[in-house]
């Protein structure tokens, strides 16, 4: 077993961002909100009153914009409801109500699975899993970049030992984050490493353990039997080990990424969500979909290629910067 162990100092790895969540989430979601605040304008262009067709319009406008039917036929129902019951008044007040679901379906998985509390003994420890090209390595070192800009001190597990120059690319990642990193030779045990990684924090009073591991679909039995051989690992050096396992999703993928982690959810334990490239999509609305489908929550939202392009995700946030 080979360990790489860079430092850990005190100090952050990148200037943090000026702008707040909401003026960055604002700026990467900006194709979805003209799309939909101009779709929503022109349902009510002809009448001050949403009625039927207005809502059949928007309805169409959601789906486009990756709600999908789901998630759509939930909202469509609940401003149905209120239109039977008190008339909907032009468009602020459409885009109001429209706001008011959004929160609630983003905000019942939040209240489900709250944030995991900080462990009593030894690190946190944090499995970020998914299929390959997601960006789980990439959306690893982010993370413990902000982790490290919140004075927690990081180390970082590369046990995607399947993907060739995942190591590699972990060591950057490690280098520019300024974290420490264990590591092993490709094709080495995952668990194994682990293993290292998990006694490793221990020792040194690590605050956040963050586990890279190998891309894989539910589908593939051998890697999910490693996958949960790494849970046993982790739980025999950890109480409670891991405390999250975060999902790493491109949100470019939209509707078929979303059946694909519907089940792979299934076999894996997931606890949130890690929605990376949502600005290099249109439509992002997929992360209300993710909400409502998976019952699961976004905790964090990859936004650019920079260190600090890692955002904690916050609903009433989104929502605004979705809809204006």
């Amino acid at each position: 077993m080979i360990s790489l162990f860079g430092s850990n100092r005190k100090e952050q790895p990148e200037e943090p961002p000026k702008q707040g969540f909401f003026d960055r989430m604002k700026q990467s979601v900006s194709r979805t909100r003209e799309s939909l605040s101009s779709k929503i304008e022109g349902i009510v262009a002809l009448t001050r009153t949403v009625d039927e067709s207005a809502l059949e319009d928007l309805e169409a406008a959601l789906i486009t914009s990756d709600l999908g039917v789901q998630t759509t036929a939930r909202i469509l129902e609940a401003l149905r409801d209120r239109a039977r019951r008190q008339a909907i008044e032009g468009g602020d007040e459409l885009r109001d109500l429209l706001k008011q679901e959004l929160r609630a379906i983003l905000d019942a998985p939040l209240r489900k699975n709250p944030p995991a509390a900080t462990p009593a003994e030894g690190p946190e420890v944090i499995f970020l899993v998914g299929v390959n090209g997601t960006g789980k390595t990439t959306s690893a070192g982010k993370l413990a970049a902000w982790y490290r800009a919140r004075n927690r001190t990081v180390l970082l597990c590369a046990a995607d030992t399947f993907r060739a120059a995942a190591i590699e690319q972990m060591e950057i990642w490690a280098a520019r984050s300024g974290v420490q990193m264990i590591k092993t030779r490709q094709g080495g045990d995952p668990a194994a490493v682990l293993y290292d990684a998990a006694s490793s924090a221990k020792a040194h009073h690590i605050d956040e353990l963050i586990v890279d591991t190998a891309g894989r679909l539910h589908t593939k039995t051998g890697l999910m039997d490693e996958l949960e051989k790494m849970r046993r690992t982790a739980a025999k050096l950890i109480p409670g080990a891991p405390h999250q396992v975060l999902l790493v999703m491109d949100a470019t993928t939209g509707q078929n990424g979303l059946q694909q982690a519907r089940l792979f959810t299934q076999a894996a334990g997931v606890t949130g969500i890690v929605l990376t490239k949502l600005d290099g999509t249109a439509k992002g609305g997929i992360a209300v979909a993710i909400a409502q489908e998976l019952n699961l929550p976004v905790r964090f939202a990859g936004v650019g290629e920079h260190m600090t392009d890692l955002l904690e995700f916050d609903p009433e946030a989104f929502v605004d910067s979705l809809l204006g």
